[in-house]
Parts: structure tokens; sequence; C-alpha cells
């Protein structure tokens, strides 16, 4: 039997994958429900997820899994509006004359910051369309360093850096422009008529969830189960315990997949890692009616929150049995931040506050109801010399024979953290496992053929 440590997309992922190569898996997850961060809270019509998702058009491993599992006609792409409120305005961001009407950027700030979105390296005057291809030449570089030499001052002052306050807060300086050119990358796919394109699961992504635990089995995952020790005393796995209402058993497995943030990893093997990773604090507002036009606004003047992100003007109120759905978030990177110790009441009445300041007109008699959500770790700081610092899927050589990672440390998880991330690296685990089953087979095949004489 193979154990998985974490029942989130990763985990999930994994046990699907193995159970396809002929594994008998065993899911263990510490909290009472899967899903991780696509966790749901109820509405008057279908769930939303706690903490804000979509899809990009590059994510395609999650594409193709949601097709096996006959999920392929929920997935919807549709636009997702963004907009930037500076100095008291909120300013559409998604057609060309959108942007070109942006009073911050200079017009020449305007084309060089298309040509860095295009891929295309203007420095000296000659296009080069190959510079940004290999992200790893820019692991090393700071990212004001990057968009100063590669765009503008005014491109970084006045478009960039309010971006990288709100995602990173007193770290940005530390990111490199490797995550920059990556999230660029990521998020690429646009009409240029409309938008960004942007996918979202009709019923919501609890359904790629639901459809996973059937996949698997629900009898094959076990909640509210804590991994407390992994045996690997002779060098390989031998047994994992775990421990449930109070009491505690022992089984024997071949093989884990750690499916975990890396401190349950460093609990469980001695493997450290270095990364540091930001938490969340995000609530979801219901309102009566909607706030704004848009559905993702970056903030760029004074405010509690770094974006409010308008799901129901991506996905139709309707759907929710009319609420309006609105979700306000702020990234915290330590557990000594204000916000991280406010009581979820005082969030909730900060957050009010900062709506008002920003839309005079709102009236917090909308408001149906509120729930916040916080996770310390939703994503890594991707500081410079991340790829040094991640956890390799195999871990035979670093920990035992048969422990392997699939966490949100894991290679797939960058330049950018996603669910897909999460089912690639999952994925990644499983294909190793299968790997190392054919090479014993060809071992044992080979050691008949001599006629079973080797030692």
């Amino acid at each position: 039997m193979i154990g998985i440590v974490g029942g989130g997309i990763a985990g999930l992922a994994a046990a699907y994958r193995l159970q396809q190569e002929g594994h008998e898996v065993r899911i263990f997850e510490a909290s009472e429900d899967v899903g991780g961060l696509a966790a749901t809270y109820e509405t008057r019509g279908d769930r939303i997820e706690k903490f804000y998702h979509h899809l990009s058009k590059s994510e395609e491993t999650i594409v193709e899994l949601a097709e096996e599992l006959d999920l392929g006609d929920a997935l919807e792409w549709r636009v997702g509006e963004n907009g930037y409120y500076v100095d008291g305005t909120l300013h559409p961001m998604d057609t060309p004359w959108q942007i070109l009407a942006y009073p911050h950027l200079s017009l020449y700030d305007t084309f060089r910051l298309g040509m860095l979105t295009l891929d295309v390296d203007v420095r000296g005057g000659v296009p080069k369309f190959d510079s940004y291809e290999n992200l790893q030449d820019y692991e090393d570089v700071p990212i004001k360093e990057f968009v100063l030499e590669h765009t503008t001052r005014g491109v970084y002052e006045n478009f960039f850096e309010p971006l990288l306050e709100a995602k990173f807060g007193s770290r940005k300086d530390d990111v490199s422009a490797a995550w920059l050119l990556g999230r660029v990358k990521f998020r690429g796919e646009r009409d240029l008529l409309r938008g960004e394109i942007l996918g979202y699961f009709d019923g919501g992504f609890h359904r790629l969830i639901d459809a996973l635990v059937a996949a698997v089995g629900r009898e094959n995952i076990q909640t509210g189960t804590r991994v407390t020790d992994l045996d690997t005393t002779g060098g390989g796995v031998e047994s994992l315990t775990v421990a449930s209402d109070g009491e505690t058993e022992t089984h024997a497995i071949d093989e884990v997949v750690v499916a975990a943030m890396p401190n349950v990893l460093e609990d469980l093997t001695g493997y450290t890692c270095e990364i540091d990773f930001q938490g969340t604090v995000c609530s979801v507002i219901s309102l009566s009616e909607s706030l704004m036009d848009t559905y993702w606004l970056n903030i760029a003047d004074e405010a509690p929150f770094g974006a409010l992100i308008e799901h129901t003007n991506f996905v139709p109120a309707a759907r929710y049995g009319g609420e309006h759905l609105l979700y306000a978030v702020s990234y915290v990177q330590n557990s000594e931040e204000k916000l991280w110790r406010m009581s979820d009441d005082a969030v909730e009445a900060t957050w009010l506050s900062g709506i008002e300041e920003l839309f005079p007109d709102f009236d917090r008699s909308s408001v149906n109801w509120i729930e916040t959500a916080r996770n310390p770790r939703t994503a890594p700081v991707y500081e410079r010399g991340y790829l040094d610092m991640v956890i390799p899927y195999d871990l035979d050589s670093e920990v035992a024979d048969g422990v392997y990672y699939a966490g949100m440390a894991s290679r797939a998880q960058y330049p950018e953290r996603s669910l897909n991330g999460g089912i690639r690296a999952g994925f990644a685990c499983a294909d190793r496992i299968a790997e190392k089953d054919e090479r014993e087979q060809r071992q044992a095949a080979t050691a008949v053929g001599d006629g079973g004489q080797r030692d």
C-alpha cells in the first residue's frame, strides 16, 4: 500500500494516478475535509470557494484531468475583467484602448509594458523574441532592477510597484524577476477586444474535488487523521502512524507521498526546506447588489486589502441565488502583523471601512453575510534563488527509499502556485513510483533470465 499524507488536490491527484497504475492507496488528511484551499461556503445557490479560484489558459493538466473525470463540459471560459484603483479612480485595464487611456503611464511607458507582456525584448531598439524563454536566467535578478532595465521607471513606480507591495509587502525586494516573467506567461491569454480569458467550473471547483474523491473511493480516505510518525529506520519506508479521535494506529506501507506543506515533511523525516511562505486573510462578502463593474480590482491607494475580487462579475450572480459575492483579501508576511492577529469581526469591520473609503456610495445594509478564512501558508515567497530550495519529488537520496514529495514547495508550483500545479506534482510523484516499479520488474526479469545466479 502507498500512504499519502494530505488530502488536498495534490494528494488526491497522486492517489488517482497511482490507482490507475494498479496501486492500493490510502489518504490521511488531518482536517475534517478534503480539498485544502478549494474548500467552500454555502450560498443561496452554488457553493463558493473560501479562497478565490480560477484557471488560466496555460493550465492544461487540470483541463485534461477534468476531461478524464467527465467534467470537460463543466469547464467554462469567461472574460475576467481587470481594473486598477489609483487616486480615487477605478481604471479598467482590459482592452488596448483602456490601457492606453490609463493616465499614470506615458505612451512610451505603455509601449514598453506591452512589449514585456508580449515577451518581446526591445532594448537597444532591435526586437528580440527569445530573451525571456528561460526563466532561470532571471532567478537571481531583483524585480526592480529587471523592470527598470527592460521597461521604464514609470512602469515600475506606477504599475508594478503597487502590485508587488500588495502581493509581497515587506518582502517585495526579495522576489526574483523570474517570478514576474513566469506570472506574465501564466496569465497571458487575452481577448484583445474584451480582456483576459479565465476558466471556472460550472458549480465551482468542488466538483473537481468531489469527482476525484469518487474516483479514488471515499473508503480510501481518512479525514480527521494526522500522520504522527513515519518509520524509515531500515533505509526505506516501513510504516506510518496516525492519530485520530485520541487513538493511534500504525499502517504498513511500501511508499509514502507527502502532499502537504514542508513543515509536515520536516516533522516526519527531518528534511528541512528554506522556502518562506506567506499567509492570507480572505473574506467572502455576500451583497444584495453589485459593488463595481470589474472582476479583479488591484488597488494602488491606501487600503486594508490588496485586491477586491467580485466573483459574480465573472460568474453570474444568478448561480448563487442572486447573491453578489465579493472577496476582500490581503497577504500576510508573518504572524505578528496586525491584520493576522485581528479577530474575524475586526477583520470584517476593517474590510467594510476600507470599501467605504474607496466606494463612497457603498451601503453596509447591502451586506447579507461575511465569512473569513485564514491560512498561514497559501503561497511561497518566490525570492531569488528559489529553484535551489525546491523539494525534489523523489527523496530517495535525501531521506529514504520510497519517500516522495508533492506539496507546495515542489517544482510544479513554480513560478506560480495553483491547483494545476498541485495536480502536476501529484502526478509527478505517481509517475516516479511507476518508473521505479518498471525498473524493479526489468531487474527481476533479468535475474530470472540469468538463471537466478545474481546475488
